[in-house]
């Protein structure tokens, strides 16, 4: 298999006493969404706040197309072609949703000596963010501010601020919470469409979603890894059925 774009190994994570992220390791590929389930408590947030640079590991390596990062922060992250989004919608409600991902992307790529040039007229930036609103299908609602965008639109925004960065690895926690039936269609569509040249790490609690786009599947308990791999393997494993899943998946 190709080398993982991003690899976690033995990444550990201690508040205290409370070892929220255990030994973890995590290879994401190129081509692929893998997903990161897990019941409230698992470890799964932190986990991608380390991976994103939210977080400093207490121990245990992360590194980038087989380079070891030190001293990760999230500026240096994004910089890198590492994109996520939050849990709760984390948009400027103020400003229009094509300004919110020309600001991503200017975020990418800092032009320190353009300091007196507009930033309505930096054409890379115009260009990555109505890219990236067209992407995810919001081009319609570009000059509609962020707070008039319904919660859907909002969490399609969200990730339309990571694509304005032109990311290698996006790493979504719950993109789909909140939203009805037929959003959640779309944004699945989208993921499937979006795997092309990335890597997915995909945080959900939906496992129909789950199940219908993951390509790979890692299920945390307590912190750990209890099992990894294919869909159906997972879906199969009587660990994880006792653990997670349930007799009825």
């Amino acid at each position: 298999m190709a080398e993982a774009l991003l690899a976690a190994k033995e990444l550990t994570r201690r508040f205290g006493g409370l070892v929220a992220v255990d030994r973890v390791s995590l290879d994401l590929h190129r081509g692929e969404i893998h997903a990161l389930i897990g019941t409230n408590g698992a470890g799964k947030s932190t986990l991608i706040n380390l991976l994103a640079g939210e977080l400093a590991a207490s121990s245990g390596t992360i590194s980038f197309r087989g380079e070891p990062l030190a001293r990760l922060r999230p500026e240096r992250m994004a910089r890198l072609g590492v994109g996520r989004t939050f849990q709760r919608s984390n948009v400027f409600a103020e400003l229009s949703a094509f300004e919110n991902c020309r600001l991503a992307a200017q975020a990418r790529l800092p032009r320190a000596w353009a300091v007196h040039e507009s930033a309505q007229r930096c054409q890379t930036s115009n260009t990555a963010a109505a890219r990236a609103l067209d992407t995810v299908g919001l081009s319609p609602r570009g000059r509609v501010a962020a707070s008039e965008l319904s919660h859907g639109e909002r969490r399609g925004l969200e990730i339309a601020m990571c694509l304005a960065t032109d990311p290698h690895v996006l790493l979504l926690d719950e993109p789909l919470a909140g939203m009805g039936t037929e959003e959640s269609r779309q944004v699945l569509g989208l993921l499937r469409s979006l795997r092309d040249g990335r890597a997915i790490l995909l945080v959900e609690h939906d496992m129909d979603a789950v199940f219908a786009v993951a390509d790979v599947i890692t299920v945390m308990a307590d912190g750990s890894v209890l099992a990894s791999g294919p869909p159906e393997r997972v879906r199969n494993d009587q660990a994880v059925r006792a653990a997670y899943l349930g007799e009825t998946i």
